[in-house]
């Protein structure tokens, strides 16, 4: 693997030193045009969803592992002529066992935003359960996406989406309904059960974000509300039944519009972790905040930014008490991707510099996840108008 370094900048009153911190580059040797990854962690393993797309409008599913430093040869799950592919809302996927559940978003009609959510159920061997099936079944012609999965504790998978259903239909004032956010159970046979909605207001287009707590799951999102208020806010699944949604911070973000900027969560024993991006007096933000009580209730906001913030979150505990934050900024000089680490008692490392990156949609929503205290994060670049994965490693242990 090529090595090269990351910088840790350490400012103080009187001086600037520098640390060097080494990061591995893991090349990603499958192809050109790859673009909109998820990376997830499951019970030690590393592994990688993706989509590669061709000049004919094909696009097609893929999937791989991280085993002995390297990602091994890609499954491909699924392919088409007519799917929506979006650098914002990517294909999720989830492990279980040896079960392995992948969504795709499919155009449903000749609409911008007419599109279905796909499933695909199969072994990690690649031995097929339920192909090709349809996971939002209303049969509006409108947008379903921003899909986020996990496993359950019955060898089958919580899921959460946007839902467009209601946006056909218009309200008093004239103004199309807004976006809902549903959740559902997938079986290990691929059955769809105990399907249900959420929120009845959510912001367009941000990504969702889900985790599995002692009391059941748990998700985060955008809201939105009728004085277009779009603050993340938190459901929580306790004991077979959905609490009513609530704020994670009251910021007061009042914007018009979807900022496409959604929210990630984590989780170790009993404490939860949200990164999410926002907007407070007209300065941009990225925070953090901690809740001790399978989120019940949340701490202040830990500010991470130190320039502009752009956001595009992602968080992961290193250890029950810290958590490492990635996001975008921008200074004077240009965009950068980079992570910090964060005590849940407040305290926040300087930050680290990754990459210098571009700032629009071709970067996509870099991914980070952590194991055995290995810091893994993938996101896309783009050379001579190809998009290509970048995937590094780097030791949590000198951040």
């Amino acid at each position: 693997m090529k090595k090269f370094i990351a910088t840790l900048t350490l400012l103080t009153i009187i001086s600037c030193t520098t640390k060097e911190v080494f990061v591995e580059d893991i090349p990603f040797l499958y192809g050109d045009n790859n673009a909109q990854p998820n990376l997830v962690s499951s019970n030690g393993t590393l592994s990688l969803s993706w989509i590669s797309s061709k000049k004919d409008n094909e696009a097609s599913l893929h999937f791989s592992q991280f085993k002995k430093g390297e990602w091994i040869k890609p499954q491909r799950i699924a392919f088409g002529s007519d799917w929506f592919v979006n650098w914002a809302d990517f294909p999720a996927h989830a492990i279980n066992e040896d079960l392995i559940i992948t969504s795709y978003l499919k155009k449903s009609a000749s609409g911008t935003y007419t599109y279905d959510v796909i499933l695909n159920l199969q072994k990690l061997s690649g031995e097929k359960i339920k192909e090709d099936f349809l996971l939002n079944t209303d049969g509006i012609k409108a947008e379903h996406g921003f899909v986020s999965i996990i496993a359950n504790n019955n060898k089958g998978f919580f899921i959460t989406w946007l839902d467009g259903r209601n946006t056909v239909e218009m309200k008093l004032d004239g103004h199309h309904k807004p976006m809902t956010i549903r959740f559902a159970e997938i079986t290990s046979k691929g059955e769809i059960i105990n399907e249900s909605e959420l929120d009845a207001a959510v912001c367009d287009c941000c990504q969702t974000s889900i985790a599995m707590t002692n009391n059941g799951p748990i998700i985060v999102y955008r809201d939105r509300s009728e004085k277009e208020v779009r603050d993340i806010y938190i459901t929580r699944n306790i004991n077979g039944v959905w609490e009513e949604p609530k704020p994670i911070n009251n910021d007061g973000w009042i914007i018009n519009g979807c900022p496409v900027n959604g929210p990630k969560v984590a989780m170790s024993s009993t404490n939860l972790a949200v990164a999410w991006f926002t907007v407070v007096n007209d300065n941009p933000l990225v925070n953090v905040s901690f809740s001790k009580n399978n989120g019940d209730s949340f701490g202040t906001p830990f500010k991470l930014n130190d320039h502009d913030a752009i956001g595009r979150v992602d968080v992961a505990f290193l250890n029950n008490e810290q958590v490492i934050v990635s996001y975008m900024e921008v200074d004077e000089t240009g965009t950068y991707l980079k992570i910090k680490k964060i005590s849940i008692n407040g305290k926040v490392s300087k930050p680290i510099t990754i990459s210098k990156i571009d700032g629009g949609r071709n970067t996509g929503v870099p991914q980070l996840e952590i194991i055995n205290n290995d810091i893994f994060i993938v996101w896309t670049t783009t050379v001579n108008g190809i998009n290509q994965l970048k995937s590094i490693k780097l030791s949590s242990k000198n951040i």
